[in-house]
């Protein structure tokens, strides 16, 4: 992964619970507030999705793009790493990013680190500056989800 940008969050689940919302693509429309549409393009043989396709609307971005998933470093109680990088899109150049999931007390730490790069240009300042809107963005609405099914 190319420099990225990272944050941190603690929900008040398990990690086995927070990784089911993360895997649970079809339902990004529903709390994600800039997913469109979402669909599920191939999967591996255990039911893991390998490559998803997004329609996304975010004000001055407005991209359809795929990308492939490496679920390896998951653990049986949802602890791990899952991975993910762009496949092609027509705005994004590149979308590269993690979620490692780890149980603290009660609940569980997300880290989330991502790479963003667009096809136009953009000074790197501006890019860290979305990189940071969309973890923060993209943490604080995974909690709610979790947490409001939990």
């Amino acid at each position: 992964m190319t420099e990225s940008t990272s944050s941190s969050i603690t929900i008040a689940a398990e990690p086995g619970a927070v990784l089911d919302v993360i895997a649970d693509f079809e339902a990004y429309p529903d709390w994600a507030e800039q997913v469109r549409s979402v669909s599920i393009l191939s999967e591996d043989g255990d039911g893991w999705a390998d490559q998803v396709e997004y329609s996304l609307d975010a004000g001055a971005v407005k991209d359809t793009y795929v990308l492939e998933y490496d679920w390896d470093g998951i653990a049986e109680d949802g602890s791990g790493i899952v991975t993910w990088h762009l496949v092609r899109a027509g705005v994004l150049k590149a979308l590269d990013g993690s979620y490692t999931l780890t149980p603290v007390g009660d609940g569980t730490q997300v880290d989330y680190s991502l790479a963003v790069d667009v096809k136009i240009p953009m000074i790197g300042m501006l890019k860290r500056k979305a990189e940071k809107l969309i973890i923060d963005t993209a943490l604080k609405e995974l909690k709610k989800r979790v947490e409001s099914l939990a």
